[in-house]
């Protein structure tokens, strides 16, 4: 098994006011040549906006964007005509391919907004743009893991053009699970949340990564009550990105 491993709080980080992110791999002014992806995994974006402010309307292509809320409400609105509200609990996830252009605003007067932006290399370019959102609440598992996204539109979560497998695992203190990997060349970059859990001989803290890869399968014990998202990866880059 090999792993890489990013502490919290050797991220990247931009404070612009409006919004307080921190980069697991580089974004925008933050650039890093040892940083740049994890697989197919090319963005993990850790991000607070603040109240009543929002990414004005940009655009997007060629890639798989998945936003999960942490805390707080999120407004969506894209060329495709949709406009919808995200809260701690769902998970959306949107396909640029051949282009789209979307705003992202925190429309709450009181309270701040966080939640976590994902880039995913798509496995092609071109596809036809499209929008989804799903609760995730009620699939909630304790010292299990609740698959949040896949490649199959009729599995669990939503689906992406990728062959990817997201999981939420939620462990009490002391306990833990074996995580089988779902296909042969993938890794996984395990990502806490809350709380902290062993993985091999590495002690996770809250919002430190670790990615894994070149092995069939993994361990994962909570050394204290923790919430850990898995993203499951290629770890093989696409063609059209050779």
């Amino acid at each position: 098994m090999k792993t890489v491993y990013h502490k919290a709080d050797s991220r990247g980080h931009a404070d612009h006011g409006w919004l307080n992110s921190y980069h697991t791999f580089s974004f925008a002014g933050y650039q890093n040549r040892d940083r740049m992806n994890f697989g197919v995994l090319r963005v993990l974006n850790d991000d607070t906006v603040t109240q009543g402010m929002g990414f004005g309307t940009h655009p997007h292509r060629d890639m798989e964007i998945i936003s999960i809320p942490l805390e707080g409400d999120l407004e969506h609105k894209d060329s495709m005509g949709t406009t919808a509200v995200i809260r701690k609990g769902e998970i959306q996830v949107m396909s640029a391919g051949t282009g789209v252009m979307h705003s992202e605003y925190n429309k709450n007067k009181d309270v701040p907004v966080k939640f976590l932006q994902i880039w995913v290399f798509p496995r092609e370019v071109g596809v036809q743009p499209r929008y989804d959102q799903k609760s995730i609440r009620e699939g909630e598992k304790i010292n299990g893991f609740q698959q949040i996204l896949s490649p199959d539109k009729n599995d669990d979560g939503v689906w992406i053009h990728q062959d990817a497998w997201f999981n939420l695992a939620n462990f009490t203190k002391g306990n833990g699970k074996n995580y089988t990997l779902n296909k042969k060349g993938n890794g996984v970059y395990a990502f806490v949340l809350k709380g902290s859990a062993r993985i091999g001989d590495r002690i996770l803290n809250e919002r430190d990564g670790l990615g894994i890869w070149d092995t069939q399968s993994f361990n994962i014990e909570a050394v204290e009550d923790t919430e850990i998202l898995l993203m499951e990866v290629p770890m093989e880059l696409p063609e059209y990105l050779k």
